[in-house]
């Protein structure tokens, strides 16, 4: 795939909407995404969130109508040059499908839901494309409106990565719902966030780190705050801090502040955003961070880039699980292989929905058995448990779900999958990767080259000649049944 000129990043946040436009540039040290465009809208999603953790039609609507401007912005670009990414709200909120549904639509892009550690590595590479790290050890603290990731890395690596469920919009809401600022309620916040971070604090201060970031909508504001009201001479500091708190109690209301730098956007959520970056300097015993703008909307432009470059973190963590979880891999590449051959055929190259269900099935098979790591008996049911629930950097969550559902259905009866299979070519996926299980069965090379699968009528069929069938009589009989359980679901399969 070439490298595109331009790439796009659309970041639903929730406390704001992002829109970044980079222009990729080729230089001698290397490549480099220079912004070009950007837009930023508050939404306050997570302010729309119920007691039952449903996303209320006001804020379902500010949201849409943010996305329908940046579809518009975006209206040029093609499916592989953007990606977009929900974070914590759209994680909890219990109709979120619902709500994507019409995001997808107005925005005319897929929309990503990341899990929090995977937020967290896109921070760290947005951070460490766009700032300097120094040498050492690096800690950036990304405070945002539903949840604050915490990340250690070295160079351009993380290595621990957390992401806790507080940020400025929920704690905000939670602990200051009228604007009011006083000496209990701040207390009660930063204690709040103490106890989340009592969970990681030791792990972190163990790890250690030679310099501190903070990056983003919370820590620059902050930053601001800071350093053009004279609170601190550089970036975030805990005198500055100190002072900032003595300023809010006395005004008794961010609103009340009369200070530079103060945004009308970031009144409403300034005591939470303060409440847990105070608690985060009490907590891993900082004394200062340095402020920088890049963040997870950076982290997607750069990921963006790798994998035009054919450097997808996704096929990283595909070798990692490989080796973690012991999978014979001269059989993983036989099943992968055959499966590949079976399909490609028959998906259309122009067509980015089905190139994408085509890397589900890549991405699938060369796990289909990480399962027997657990156990043997049932090990596909275990092997989609683990595709489903890990941490799987570089994989949003729906990625993670499609692949777990082929490697479910790889093996035993195909009924579990009615109601989860949406697509036809999800079914040919599946399809693919059963034929390509059984043959390989005998985990030897073989030539298949012989084997060919065929759209016929509303099914399919599998082509391939009687010498072939009859120094495989184990692989035939199997591929009958085969054939007959998909014809029980009513998808026709004949072995020509």
């Amino acid at each position: 795939m070439p490298v595109p000129e331009l790439l796009a990043a659309v970041d639903l946040g929730s406390n704001s909407f992002r829109l970044l436009i980079g222009r990729v540039v080729k230089a001698p040290a290397g490549t480099q995404v220079y912004p070009l465009d950007s837009l930023k809208e508050t939404v306050r999603l997570a302010s729309g969130l119920t007691r039952e953790k449903n996303l209320d039609a006001d804020s379902q609507q500010r949201a849409l109508v943010v996305l329908e401007r940046f579809g518009d912005r975006l209206r040029s670009f093609s499916p592989h040059t953007v990606r977009a990414v929900a974070t914590n709200t759209l994680r909890v909120a219990k109709n979120a499908r619902a709500f994507l549904d019409r995001a997808e639509a107005a925005l005319g892009f897929p929309i990503e839901v990341i899990a929090g550690r995977e937020e967290a590595r896109l921070i760290y590479t947005g951070v460490a494309n766009t700032a300097p790290l120094g040498n050492g050890s690096t800690l950036v603290v990304d405070i945002g409106g539903g949840s604050t990731e915490f990340i250690i890395g070295e160079g351009r690596e993380p290595r621990l990565m957390e992401s806790l469920f507080m940020g400025c919009v929920s704690y905000s809401l939670r602990f200051f719902p009228n604007g009011e600022i006083d000496k209990h309620n701040l207390k009660q916040a930063e204690l709040a966030a103490q106890k989340e971070l009592e969970v990681i604090a030791r792990d972190y201060l163990d790890a250690g780190w030679q310099t501190g970031i903070g990056s983003s909508g919370t820590a620059r504001a902050l930053g601001d705050l800071l350093e053009q009201n004279g609170l601190s001479a550089q970036g975030i500091t805990r005198d500055g801090l100190a002072a900032l708190r003595e300023l809010m109690l006395r005004a008794g209301s961010a609103e009340r502040l009369k200070l530079e730098a103060l945004k009308s956007d970031r009144i409403p959520v300034l005591p939470g955003g303060f409440a847990i970056m105070s608690a985060v300097f009490k907590m891993l015993d900082l004394e200062s961070l340095a402020v920088t703008d890049g963040a997870l909307r950076q982290g997607v432009l750069y990921d963006l880039l790798g994998r035009s470059e054919q450097h997808d973190m996704r096929d990283v963590t595909i070798g990692q699980f490989t080796h973690r979880y012991g999978v014979d891999r001269a059989q993983a590449r036989r099943v992968a292989a055959l499966a590949h051959d079976l399909m490609h055929p028959l998906v259309d190259a122009d067509d980015e929905a089905d190139l994408e269900i085509e890397r589900r099935l890549q991405w699938a098979a060369t796990l289909h058995e990480i399962g027997l790591s657990i156990s043997h008996a049932g090990y596909h049911k275990h092997s989609a448990y683990i595709l489903a629930h890990a941490d799987m950097p570089g994989f949003s969550k729906l990625d993670q779900a499609k692949i777990a559902q082929i490697a479910l259905g790889h093996t035993g009866k195909l009924a579990k999958l009615s109601g989860t299979v949406q697509r036809p070519n999800e079914w040919l996926a599946v399809l693919c990767l059963r034929i390509a299980a059984l043959v390989h069965r005998r985990r030897t090379d073989l030539d298949v080259s012989r084997l060919k699968l065929e759209r016929a009528g509303s099914g399919y069929a599998l082509r391939t000649d009687a010498a072939w069938l009859a120094d495989h009589p184990l692989t035939e009989f199997n591929l009958r049944q085969e054939a007959a359980d998909w014809n029980r679901l009513g998808i026709a399969l004949d072995l020509v």
